[in-house]
């Protein structure tokens, strides 16, 4: 079963989606029900199918595991694996999709079509986490663009398709310079095996076009290139924009997505790719991504607070959090890494779990404006300890997974630049400022609005949706090595290739107490 468990997890998704678009018919209520009951059995068997991986996952192997190899369409390669990196985004994944599933159990219009486009979703996300073939890479992360597309275009708000297309048209031009890189690293390299790529050396001699000197000569450039493609999914400032727009009008289900785990793509990308493939490169322009990191944290954090939608206001959250995860990424020291991975599967549930809070209240009185509401707490005491409970994650009060990785990474910026960590850290303040404002604006105060008098707690399948959610984000905030055990091994051995291979391109670490790589 191991020679195809992966293929399984990462295609049971889209025969599900298959096997739906050919047997469903109609609209009636009959479809719509074994819409919806098909698409959680697909997903939660998808679950289950993936705990085989994590179960028999050895952390100490640093190589890939649970590989899968075979020629398709005329010499194309297919690859599959997973290492200590990719291996809980996986998890991440299919332990999610069952929630968004659950979450999306009120909508009434296109239900089959809805369901099919996540099942769909759900394999191309996942593919991008195992894909060891670099054109099987790109095409999984390249699709997954269209599915989301169509989420956000058909079921979104009133402003649908201009955030559909704005969406749409970011992730794709910052990809175009990505294939140009990957086409280059195929010609150079004569291999698509990711493994071998990071074995490669790629050029880092200082190359002169058109006048201009080039330090790092071929890995800055191509550096750049995949640097363009992965801060725009993450999304860095300053090309963050498409996100605010996207979250306020996807579904409550597509902004859990999309913030829990199509934003990971990107730093995904940045650990699989850039550090690994290109560390001159990287070491070179690590301080240009921590202070672009920084600003991110500090402006978004700012813009945050002023802001009067709810969704809004989390979208650009996620933006500040995102900051510190590329830090993290760039400070190239354990704790760094190690927070930045622990900080993405963390925002995964915190993120995921604050949408669908929005969700909830939404589809009661279908507005996100702060000012609708006010006194919550006296008719909704549920959704007000769950909300504060995730209100608390996203600050990073300790007890809760959301400290674990801000601290880490800030950790690892201290070790790297004083400074870096030092305006990071004012992130942090801010954070407390525009979730503690946001909490008490909709939850605290007395219930004045005569809306709001009439408003219901959570339903029994709502206050069910939020139990992994409570469950993980509390888990990880009290035994956080459940995940750094994990990616402990895998990262050590990513740092090493990466300081030795800027010994081998005459970059000597002398200057380590200074910079931290």
């Amino acid at each position: 079963m191991d020679n195809y468990l992966l293929s399984l997890v990462t295609f049971l998704p889209a025969i599900g989606a298959v096997v739906m678009g050919l047997l469903l018919r109609g609209e009636d209520r009959a479809a719509v029900r074994n819409a919806r009951w098909l698409a959680l059995f697909v997903t939660v068997a998808t679950f289950l199918a993936s705990l085989f991986i994590i179960t028999g996952f050895d952390p100490d192997d640093t190589g890939f595991q649970f590989v899968e190899e075979a020629e398709w369409l005329g010499g194309l390669t297919y690859r599959m694996g997973v290492d200590g990196i990719s291996v809980l985004f996986v998890m991440l994944t299919t332990a999610l999709m069952p929630l968004v599933i659950g979450a999306s159990w009120g909508v009434e219009h296109r239900v089959k079509e809805y369901m099919i486009a996540f099942l769909l979703l759900e394999t191309l996300m996942i593919g991008v986490f195992c894909a060891l073939d670099l054109i099987l890479f790109y095409l999984f992360f390249e699709a997954g663009l269209i599915p989301m597309f169509i989420i956000v275009g058909i079921w979104g708000g009133k402003d649908r398709v201009y955030a559909a297309f704005k969406f749409f048209l970011y992730t794709l031009l910052g990809s175009v310079l990505m294939l140009i890189a990957m086409m280059f690293m195929i010609a150079d390299a004569g291999t698509t095996d990711i493994a071998a790529l990071l074995m490669h050396e790629f050029g880092s001699d200082t190359v002169s076009i058109a006048g201009i000197h080039i330090v790092g000569g071929a890995q800055t450039l191509l550096w750049l290139a995949f640097f363009a493609s992965f801060a725009v999914k993450m999304p860095m400032w300053p090309v963050h924009t498409w996100l605010p727009d996207a979250h306020v009008q996807a579904p409550t289900a597509g902004s859990i997505v999309l913030a829990a785990i199509l934003l990971k793509m990107g730093g995904y990308g940045f650990l699989r790719f850039s550090l690994p493939m290109f560390p001159v490169a990287s070491d070179l322009m690590a301080d240009f991504v921590m202070w672009l990191s920084v600003i991110a944290i500090v402006y978004t954090s700012l813009v945050a607070l002023m802001q009067d939608d709810m969704k809004k206001l989390i979208a650009y959250s996620s933006v500040a959090h995102m900051g510190f995860v590329t830090m993290g990424i760039f400070a190239a020291n354990r704790q760094g890494v190690d927070g930045a991975i622990f900080q993405m599967i963390s925002h995964g549930f915190i993120s995921g779990a604050l949408f669908l809070a929005v969700g909830v209240i939404y589809d009661r009185m279908h507005t996100r404006e702060i000012g609708a509401f006010g006194g919550l707490v006296n008719r909704m005491p549920a959704f007000a300890l769950v909300f504060l409970l995730f209100t608390m994650g996203n600050v990073g009060l300790p007890g809760t997974s959301g400290f674990v990785g801000e601290f880490l990474t800030l950790s690892g910026a201290f070790q790297a630049n004083t400074w870096i960590a030092f305006f990071a850290t004012t992130g942090v303040i801010l954070s407390a400022g525009y979730a503690l404002w946001l909490y008490r604006r909709v939850v605290f105060g007395d219930l004045v609005k005569e809306s709001l008098r009439g408003i219901r707690d959570m339903t029994g399948r709502e206050k069910l949706l939020f139990v992994p959610f409570v469950f993980f984000t509390l888990l990880l905030g009290v035994y956080p090595s459940l995940v750094t055990d994990i990616i402990g091994p895998s990262v050590e051995a990513l740092l090493g290739s990466y300081e030795q291979a800027l010994e081998q391109a005459g970059t000597t670490l002398a200057a380590a107490p200074e910079t931290g790589h």
